[in-house]
C-alpha cells in the first residue's frame, strides 16, 4: 500500500513558467511509495509528487523524488511539475511537449534486502524526440503506469551533469546494488535559467553513473516584458537647460522565485510571489553645460561621479544571489531541492561591452568642444535597478550605473542636421580612479 502524507495545497491558482508549448509549475505535495524499514541500508524513501488536481489539473511529474531518511517531506521540499499548454508549439513542425513513455526498464529492486515491503527502481523510456528526467519507483516489483511520469520533447530541456550521491542501498542484502545521484544543470547562457526539476537519477552501481546516462534539466527565458527608451532633453535657447530627462521604464524581466533568495522561506516565496520582478529605469541626467561667448571653438570640461559602486554590487548579490555580471546559482539558504544555474542578459545589464564598467573608476571627466556662440550641453544615461515582490515590495537594495560610454551633445543654435546627432562634435570622457 502506498502511504499518503497530506500537505496544504496553494491557496490560489498561479502563474506557471511558459516555454513554448509547455507548462512547468511546483508542487510540495507527495505520495510515499517505498522506504528502507527493514533492510540493513542507511534509511531512505522515494516520494512520488502528487499535484493536486483541483490546483494544478493536467500536471503530472517528470521523475521521482528520493530522500535520504525517513522525514515527511509534504510541505518542506518542492519539485516541478510538468503540463501541455493548450496551444501548439511556435514551430508547426514540433509536436506536443510531453509523452507517455513507451515502457521502463528495470534499474533495481529491493529482494534480498529484508525490506518490509517490496519496491523497485525503473528507468522510464522515452519515445524518440523525447526524453525522461527522472527514475520512477514502484511499491512492488512490477512496472510503474505509463501514466505515472511523462518525458519531455528534447529541445524542451538541456543536457545536464551528474550531481551528488543521494544515497546507495549498501549493506542493505539485497542482490542487486543501486545508488541515487541528483541532476546538476550547466551554466546558463545570458537570458536563460536552467533548472533541475527535482528528481533523481538511478544507477545500479554504486559508482558514479557514466556521462551518457541521460540527463537532463528545463530551461527558460528571461525575456523583458517591457523595453522601450527615455526621451533626450531638448534644448530651447541659451540658457539653463533641464537637469534631468523623464525617468522611463526601459525594461523588465520576471525571475522564478527558486532563482532569488528573499528574507521568506521558499514555499512562502512559491506562494506569495512565484515570480520576481526586475525593474531597470532609465534617465538621462546633465553632466555639464556652457555658452562659447568667445570668437572662436572652445572645450567645456566637466567632472561626474558615476553611480555604480562594487560595493553595493556585491551585498545586492548577497542579500538577493542575483548576480550582474555572470551567472549565479543556488545558495546555500536556498530550496536544496532546485538546483539552477541562471544569467541576465548583457544588455540589459550594460555588461555587453565588458563587466568592468560595474568595477571601473568612479570618476569619469567630460570634454566637450562648442562652437563661436554656440550653447552645449552634454547628457549622460543612467539606469536604476529594483526588485520587487509580487506585493510591490523591495528585495535587497536599489542598484544605479552609468553608461559612460553613451554621451549625447546637444547644442543650440542646432546643427544644421538636427536630426542626425552623429555628425556633431561628440564629447570624450577621460576615467580617473576615486
Amino acid at each position: 500500500m502506498t502511504i499518503h502524507d497530506q500537505a496544504a495545497a496553494p491557496s490560489r491558482q498561479i502563474e506557471p513558467i511558459r516555454h513554448d508549448n509547455l507548462l512547468i509549475h511546483f508542487t510540495s505535495e507527495f505520495h510515499r511509495i517505498w522506504d528502507s524499514t527493514g533492510s540493513r541500508a542507511k534509511p531512505a524513501a522515494f516520494w512520488r509528487p502528487t499535484p493536486a488536481p483541483d490546483v494544478l489539473p493536467g500536471y503530472f511529474p517528470l521523475g521521482d523524488v528520493f530522500t535520504a531518511g525517513l522525514h515527511n517531506i509534504n510541505g518542506s521540499t518542492v519539485v516541478a511539475v510538468v503540463c501541455e499548454a493548450d496551444f501548439p508549439s511556435a514551430d508547426s513542425m514540433n509536436g506536443p511537449a510531453l509523452c507517455r513513455p513507451e515502457d521502463f526498464e528495470l534499474i533495481w529492486k529491493d529482494s534480498g534486502s529484508g525490506s518490509k515491503k517490496d519496491g523497485a527502481v525503473w528507468r522510464p523510456l522515452a519515445p524518440q524526440g523525447y526524453v525522461a528526467m527522472g527514475a520512477v519507483c514502484s511499491n512492488d516489483h512490477e512496472k510503474p503506469s505509463l501514466n505515472a511520469v511523462r518525458c519531455v520533447r528534447a529541445d524542451l530541456v538541456i543536457a545536464s551533469d551528474i550531481g551528488e550521491l543521494i544515497w546507495n542501498d549498501r549493506g542493505s542484502g539485497a542482490r542487486q546494488s543501486l545508488s541515487a545521484w541528483s541532476v546538476t544543470p550547466p551554466g546558463a547562457a545570458p537570458g536563460e535559467i536552467h533548472f533541475a526539476p527535482g528528481t533523481f537519477i538511478a544507477a545500479n552501481t554504486f559508482n558514479r553513473p557514466e556521462s551518457n546516462v541521460g540527463v537532463y534539466s528545463l530551461r527558460m527565458q528571461i525575456t523583458p516584458l517591457i523595453k522601450s527608451s527615455p526621451q533626450l532633453p531638448v534644448l530651447s535657447a541659451a540658457d539653463a537647460p533641464q537637469k534631468n530627462g523623464a525617468a522611463t521604464i526601459a525594461q523588465v524581466v520576471e525571475l522564478p522565485w527558486f532563482a532569488v533568495k528573499d528574507d521568506l522561506s521558499p514555499l512562502e516565496q512559491l506562494r506569495t510571489t512565484p515570480f520576481y520582478r526586475l525593474e531597470r529605469t532609465d534617465q538621462y541626467y546633465l553632466v555639464g553645460s556652457g555658452h562659447n561667448t568667445g570668437d572662436g571653438s572652445r572645450a567645456f570640461k566637466w567632472t561626474t561621479q558615476r553611480l555604480q559602486n562594487p560595493k553595493m554590487l556585491r551585498l545586492f548579490t548577497q542579500l538577493t544571489t542575483v548576480n550582474f555580471v555572470g551567472p549565479w546559482t543556488r545558495h546555500a539558504d536556498m530550496l536544496p531541492t532546485l538546483p539552477f544555474s541562471a544569467r541576465l542578459d548583457s544588455q540589459f545589464t550594460h555588461s555587453e561591452t565588458s563587466i568592468s564598467g560595474w568595477q571601473a573608476p568612479s570618476v569619469t571627466h567630460v570634454i566637450a568642444m562648442a562652437g563661436k556662440g554656440r550653447f552645449v550641453a552634454v547628457y549622460q544615461l543612467e539606469s536604476f535597478y529594483e526588485l520587487l515582490r509580487a506585493d510591490g515590495s523591495q528585495v535587497g537594495i536599489n542598484l544605479g550605473y552609468t553608461h559612460d560610454e553613451n554621451l549625447y551633445l546637444l547644442q543650440y543654435p542646432p546643427h544644421e542636421c538636427p536630426h542626425n546627432t552623429a555628425e556633431q562634435p561628440a564629447p570624450t570622457a577621460t576615467d580617473s580612479a576615486p
